[in-house]
């Protein structure tokens, strides 16, 4: 790939998805299960922007559309989450290193916690050129102390007391709890397509967030969105100046 792949843009909600969408040019809009695809001109970039909704199926079904409509070449997942980590607080950067669903459970069946009957992996890649990417742009935006590399936890609940905290850090290894980035990355590793799932914690997924999320959201998904326009540009030198660093 090079510098001029045209990159998709999932957001589930409008916050996520409005700064990016104001800064598009030459933009043309399609309508596709419901959802707006915002076709356009990105700093130096083609891409297409939407707004998926929210929860699994709504991001499985946006993901497919932007591979089989639009001919995407990578998929770049912006949003926030609740942090489980130990130590992640409100404002913290995940750059994941992969996803999995945390409310799938076959294991009476013989599956593993997570993994989805028939497929061959537990847990969906996260493109390494557009991660490493995604901790520069952050960095380059003054956050180097702020961004962490992580699993992404997803499920169609909103994590909201401290026995389900627990339950995904200790169980899954997860870094934050959103609910698209797994069916994101899960369509992606199916179409052989560059994901990355990128995270700004806007809760603590305990006893506080349904008081926290609201508060500090808007200010969450503007920062992850101002890390995506960052990526947009050039870093290094040879292989890895590329834009977005495909």
């Amino acid at each position: 790939m090079n510098s001029t792949t045209r990159i998709g843009i999932i957001g589930a909600m409008d916050i996520e998805v409005e700064t990016l969408r104001s800064h598009i040019t030459h933009g043309s809009v399609d309508l596709r299960c419901g959802m707006e695809f915002v076709h356009g001109t990105l700093g130096r970039s083609e891409v297409v922007l939407v707004m998926s909704g929210v929860g699994k199926v709504n991001a499985a079904l946006c993901t497919q559309v932007l591979i089989d409509r639009f001919g995407v070449g990578a998929v770049i997942n912006t949003g926030v989450a609740g942090g489980v980590a130990d130590g992640l607080t409100v404002g913290d950067i995940v750059v994941g290193t992969d996803c999995v669903y945390r409310d799938m459970d076959v294991r009476p069946l013989g599956y593993g916690l997570g993994q989805v009957p028939g497929m061959d992996t537990l847990t969906f890649p996260i493109d390494e050129r557009l991660a490493t990417n995604a901790v520069l742009a952050a960095e380059s935006e003054g956050l180097k102390d702020r961004v962490v590399r992580g699993r992404v936890a997803s499920g169609d609940t909103f994590v909201a007391s401290v026995e389900e905290k627990d339950f995904v850090r200790d169980n899954f290894g997860a870094a934050c709890a959103d609910m698209e980035g797994a069916a994101i990355a899960h369509a992606c590793y199916l179409n052989h397509t560059p994901c990355l799932v990128m995270r700004v914690i806007s809760d603590t997924a305990d006893g506080a967030a349904a008081e926290d999320y609201p508060t500090f959201k808007v200010q969450a998904a503007n920062a992850c969105a101002s890390i995506v326009e960052r990526m947009n540009v050039s870093f290094g030198s040879g292989k890895r100046s590329t834009t977005w660093g495909l």
